[in-house]
């Protein structure tokens, strides 16, 4: 007896629309997606559209954040992918409802609403809090290197900077005397009427990285100077006045190995766990302790960690609307001015003061009481037991975005638009940690 196989007729002609929505499986991350956004309010997305009379009618809206918030979440970071998705995947197709964005409107969408993505974020937190997935009770704060849209061999010291500053004006002078010899010389055989007003592309790559030194310098002398006035010191000072050596550098003159990057200036080289030194920014996180959904997202281009943890606490009291009762952090968020303003606002910190497996130093209690405080909290064996917990609440978020994500570098250059990003990176997986913890 012949085998009876399933009917297989691609030719044939669907005399009725399919519904979309049946393409992806009930439960899918898409329909989650589809079904958060149209509970939030996108008015920020719409307002640009206003009364603006165009004959070319844009995307929805509602459509393109959809797809951006989808394709985050499934590590699909660049336009250009997104748009090959959008031909090819059922998921994004069923989101974009038969539309198929370039990948240049896909890239201005993005970068218009960037900030916009910053309210989404909050309301999608708002709306988990409502229904229970989201407690103070218990924040963790972390940081991680995340690299930069910008690569460290675009980046040069203070002291090579000098250095070619002086080459390239000696390279400018000799071309420009080379050019006014062969001037005269062109002048004498063919007569002054014959044009030569044209720089040489010799000379004019010269002059092009000559202003981008002298910029780049500008830059981090400004930042010497905003330095120094911070910690009190005046113009023509030679040594503090509290006492102490002199200084090794006149006001506002930066250390020669300070380093500014020519493609995203704000970025800065940092040690990172797997990759070296590299150009980066310091992503920072704050994680409720219930689901470990994210409350609040940072990022500043400091290496370090120190200064960041009461930010960090006042995004998310912003966003949830209330005070922790308990925060956990690492070293490097152990300093003692932010360890009393925790005291200050009676919130139950447990913040390490040394690296992990090595026993902390002496501190004095005369200079560091908190730290001291602290240190007698960590201690006590509920005070090991409850920062025990950071480890698994705080980093899991992080190694979701590198890891499962796959979101390990900016698609922005600027601290400005890298901090939007970092949000909506966030953004996304909430609403990926949501769909797991309604799932279950």
């Amino acid at each position: 007896m012949g085998t009876t196989f399933r009917p297989y007729q691609p030719d044939q002609i669907l005399m009725l629309p399919l519904d979309l929505r049946e393409w992806v499986p009930e439960g899918h991350l898409a329909h989650h997606v589809s079904d958060l956004v149209d509970a939030v309010d996108l008015s920020a997305f719409y307002a640009p559209y206003e009364g603006d009379g165009r004959r070319n009618a844009p995307y929805d809206p509602r459509m393109m954040v959809k797809v951006l918030i989808y394709a985050y979440a499934t590590g699909t970071f660049s336009s250009r992918k997104m748009a090959k998705r959008l031909e090819e995947d059922v998921a994004f197709r069923m989101l974009a409802a038969g539309n198929f964005p370039k990948h240049r409107t896909l890239c201005e969408f993005r970068k218009r609403h960037l900030e916009d993505f910053r309210a989404v974020f909050v309301q999608v937190v708002v709306l988990a809090r409502a229904s229970g997935l989201v407690g103070l009770g218990r924040v963790s704060v972390d940081g991680t290197k995340v690299r930069a849209n910008a690569s460290k061999r675009k980046a040069m010291s203070y002291g090579r900077m000098a250095k070619e500053e002086l080459r390239l004006k000696a390279e400018i002078e000799a071309l420009v005397g080379r050019a006014e010899a062969v001037d005269e010389a062109e002048d004498e055989r063919f007569g002054e009427e014959a044009r030569g007003d044209e720089l040489p592309d010799e000379l004019k790559r010269r002059e092009d990285r000559l202003a981008a030194i002298r910029e780049a310098k500008a830059r981090l002398e400004a930042e010497q100077r905003a330095a120094d006035d911070a910690r009190g010191r005046k113009p023509g000072q030679k040594r503090n006045p509290k006492g102490g050596s002199p200084y090794k550098r006149e006001y506002g003159e930066p250390d020669e190995r300070a380093q500014s990057n020519f493609t995203d200036p704000e970025s800065r080289i940092m040690k990172t766990s797997s990759e070296g030194f590299q150009q980066s920014y310091n992503a920072q996180t704050a994680v409720e302790g219930e689901n470990q959904l994210v409350v609040g997202a940072g990022v500043t281009n400091n290496a370090s960690d120190q200064g960041q943890l009461i930010p960090m606490i006042d995004g998310a009291e912003v966003v949830c609307g209330g005070t922790p009762g308990q925060v956990l952090a690492d070293a490097g968020y152990g300093n003692e001015q932010d360890l009393r303003e925790l005291e200050k606002r009676g919130v139950d910190g447990y913040v390490a003061l040394g690296r992990e497996g090595k026993a902390p130093a002496r501190i004095d209690p005369e200079k560091h009481p908190a730290r001291a405080r602290m240190a007698d909290k960590l201690a006590t064996d509920e005070g090991r037991r409850r920062y025990g917990r950071r480890k698994w609440q705080a980093e899991a978020p992080i190694g979701w975005i590198k890891e499962a994500m796959g979101f390990r570098r900016f698609s922005f250059r600027g601290l400005e638009k890298v901090q939007a990003e970092w949000t909506l990176v966030c953004l996304a997986l909430n609403v990926k940690r949501l769909h797991t913890l309604q799932a279950a």
